[in-house]
């Protein structure tokens, strides 16, 4: 029973990993074809999300979630880690997108690995020992690589898409850093499906996407429906499964065919041009999540 664990856990980890990578294709289709930028992406994919997820909860959990729901306190902080947590990742990594391509912002958003590596070494006042300065180093030489192609003088990469991958990290962190008392207290799907809810509900509110004249098609709606029921809902429930079976250290080294994925889907799929300095970028920090992670289990 436990080696069919551990292959379920794998098989799991890939699919979830694999389905994020190409979901983030899907919106840089999205954004090449049809006028939808990334704020009101994140709103139509949160809340078709929320909704999705609420159902598996009500299913599945509703006394954990009737529960939660009559907790003031947890819900005020569910409702920052919706806003502050869920909005930012979200916004940010579309943003990336929207301004890069996907295998780019998708990378870029690995750097929360090191980052966070940085974040904790701070929290703890513990200077980082000799593989996590090699893994910074590695790190902000992709970054460099990406940026400039190799040559300091040029910026290869666009301003935005620069600032909006390194937000991606950032915000990647955050959303996993801020729910972390609430997820042990609830569990992680109910913390996720409310904040995905909250957080589409307020966008909603506030971007009216009804009024938008996004001149959707087949392909379009196709391509919303992959980002929401498979690049969110499925990816995000079969990597948790994946985790739950074979550890948090295994499903973060499978975690890293997600930049892979996106990368080779929008080369072959969307034409994106990638030089040989980007390839070798994206390999300084993919290397840089490993080295962190075999230390981390060390």
């Amino acid at each position: 029973m436990a080696d069919e664990n551990v292959k379920r856990g794998m098989v799991c980890a890939t699919f979830g990993a694999l389905s994020w990578g190409l979901s983030g294709t899907c919106g840089q289709y999205l954004f090449m074809h049809y006028t939808i930028d990334a704020l009101l992406l994140t709103n139509i994919r949160m809340l078709g999300a929320g909704i999705v997820l609420m159902i598996l909860v009500i299913s599945l959990q509703r006394q954990t979630l009737t529960a939660l729901l009559h907790n003031r306190r947890d819900m005020v902080q569910l409702a920052a880690f919706s806003v502050f947590g869920l909005v930012t990742c979200q916004l940010t990594y579309l943003s990336a997108i929207q301004y890069a391509n996907s295998g780019t912002a998708t990378v870029l958003q690995s750097l929360n690995v090191a980052l966070m590596s940085c974040v904790a070494a701070i929290r703890f006042r513990r200077w980082p020992d000799r593989w996590q300065i090699i893994a910074i180093f590695l790190a902000l030489a992709g970054v460099f690589l990406i940026a400039t192609g190799g040559q300091i003088q040029t910026m290869v990469i666009s301003p935005q898409g620069l600032f909006w991958g390194i937000g991606a990290a950032i915000g990647s962190i955050l959303y996993t850093v801020i729910p972390h008392k609430q997820i042990r207290k609830w569990g992680t799907l109910p913390v996720n499906a409310l904040g995905m809810l909250i957080g589409g509900i307020v966008l909603t509110l506030c971007l009216r996407p009804w009024q938008s004249a996004m001149n959707l098609d087949t392909a379009g709606i196709l391509a919303i429906a992959f980002i929401v029921l498979i690049g969110t809902v499925a990816s995000f429930t079969l990597f948790l499964r994946g985790v739950g079976d074979i550890g948090p250290v295994k499903a973060t080294f499978i975690g890293t065919l997600e930049p892979v994925s996106a990368t080779l889907s929008s080369l072959f799929f969307l034409g994106t041009p990638f030089s040989f300095t980007d390839f070798i970028g994206f390999a300084c920090i993919i290397a840089t999540v490993y080295l962190i992670t075999m230390k981390s289990q060390t």
